[in-house]
């Protein structure tokens, strides 16, 4: 297995096991320095007491959280070495240094030494790049991926092979082949055609195959011994399992894949449930965190307020109607950035590089804060903190003409930052609406806190380095 299931949420094993080893290496880090102590130019033990490992523990969840949330491990794989180190030390340096400062100031700069916090982020940053480099270099990280056959090699199989790509250097599975099903017409790459065994459970045992994938066109056929349930059983019980496109997409991916989307699926599957009591915490979060936001940030909304009043004519805010739960409307709120006459010929698509965006309009969408005044909506509860972000009526009658399941979106309540925004580029079209919800119906059945505390982290990766921004 190269994942864990947490809360209902995938989590892949080869990150896991980097961020616990991380966690680790800056915990003995901070433990080393507590333990002995830097005092003048020599190092001189003194001993750690027991209350003194609260602050070892808060700098090692601290960092790990920053490493995640400038996507750290998927960097490592996917843009190399360097890459890597550039964001360990936004990370560590900027963020982490940046969150323990302010942690610090709840306890008057008593709760953890600054010379700590200086030495841990120095000597924990130089470990951990070494630990991953080491990493690189001894583990071949394709041993470490489930080896996988598709049963099937027509379009669906075509399709999921196409999703699987973008993301095949990150992704915890390998793909061995496809094996063509009967007379189905052969759509995949002919180099990764696999002739069908004569005894599945052999056949997996010599090729060390961890999954079967069941990808055909069609499953029924003119023999009913065509499809090969019986060998299927057989490698489940020996502990090789099978799987249907869908789930495998949704496990790998964290998408759920619109066109082979089924309604029983989604009525017999484990998520799209309701609890009262997790809405009723995830309420009363949501007003914590607005409470904080808006006594952190009142300063900077301020700030905004005078910049867009400044630069031209018109109202410092705009508002829309929006889509909310259960196909509900509202009305969302957000610092002016395009001109006042923006939309005078109505509704239109935001585009890349849009005239009608003012040049400060332009710096508060890259920093995110023109979505602030929503701080008021999320009070109201018209949204959430996290959750689908809502869309404008004009254009959700528009998808859900053109889009199937498109208004399943609407089952939960939208939110300032969504799981889409982490997974999928701003899109501007019908094709990117669809894509995009793909991933708001895997947040649709799988939300749960732990979910959306991993969205909020993640988002400041987003905010950071102005992702997803027209």
């Amino acid at each position: 297995m190269s994942y864990i299931r947490l809360n209902k949420h995938y989590i892949h094993l080869p990150y896991l096991y980097l961020g616990v080893v991380d966690a680790l290496i800056v915990a003995g880090v901070a433990w080393s320095i507590q333990y002995f102590g830097f005092h003048g130019d020599i190092l001189e033990p003194y001993g750690i007491a027991s209350n003194q490992w609260l602050p070892v523990i808060t700098l090692s969840l601290v960092l790990s959280c920053c490493t995640l949330s400038m996507g750290v491990y998927t960097a490592l794989i996917r843009e190399g070495f360097s890459s890597m180190v550039l964001r360990t030390m936004v990370s560590f340096f900027l963020l982490g240094s940046l969150s323990l400062y302010l942690i610090n100031l709840l306890f008057d700069g008593s709760f953890i030494n600054q010379s700590l916090i200086f030495w841990s982020v120095l000597l924990s940053t130089l470990l951990v790049c070494v630990s991953r480099w080491i990493f690189v270099k001894i583990v071949d990280v394709d041993q470490l991926k489930r080896r996988v056959v598709i049963y099937g090699a027509g379009s669906k199989a075509n399709k999921l092979l196409a999703d699987l790509a973008p993301d095949v250097n990150v992704l915890g599975v390998k793909i061995v082949g496809c094996i063509p099903s009967a007379d189905e017409p052969v759509k995949v790459d002919a180099g990764l055609i696999i002739q069908e065994p004569s005894d599945w459970l052999q056949f997996a045992k010599q090729f060390q195959i961890s999954e079967i994938v069941i990808s055909p066109d069609e499953r029924r056929r003119t023999s009913g011994d065509a499809f090969p349930l019986s060998q299927f059983l057989d490698c489940k019980l020996a502990g090789i399992p099978s799987s249907d496109s869908l789930s495998f997409c949704e496990r790998e991916l964290g998408k759920i894949d619109i066109s082979l989307l089924q309604p029983g699926w989604m009525l017999f599957s484990d998520g799209f449930k309701y609890s009262k009591r997790r809405m009723l915490a995830k309420r009363l979060f949501d007003l914590a965190l607005a409470s904080v936001f808006l006594l952190v940030l009142w300063p900077f909304m301020l700030l905004t307020a005078l910049a867009v009043k400044l630069e031209s004519p018109g109202a410092v805010l705009y508002h829309q109607i929006r889509v909310g739960l259960n196909g509900r409307t509202f009305r969302i709120y957000k610092f002016r950035s395009m001109r006042q006459d923006a939309e005078k010929n109505g509704a239109v698509w935001a585009q890349k590089n849009d005239s009608r965006v003012t040049r400060v309009g332009a710096f508060i969408r890259n920093t995110r804060l023109d979505e602030l005044p929503q701080l008021y909506n999320v009070f109201a509860g018209h949204m959430s903190f996290i959750g689908p972000r809502p869309e404008r009526p004009e254009f959700v009658t528009e998808l859900a003409q053109q889009i199937p399941f498109y208004e399943m979106r609407h089952k939960v309540k939208p939110g300032l930052m969504g799981w889409a925004q982490l997974k999928y580029p701003y899109g501007a079209s019908v094709e990117d609406a669809k894509n995009k919800l793909q991933y708001d119906l895997y947040y649709t059945k799988n939300h749960s806190f732990f979910m959306d505390m991993l969205i909020m982290i993640q988002t400041v990766e987003i905010v950071l380095l102005g992702k997803g921004v027209h």
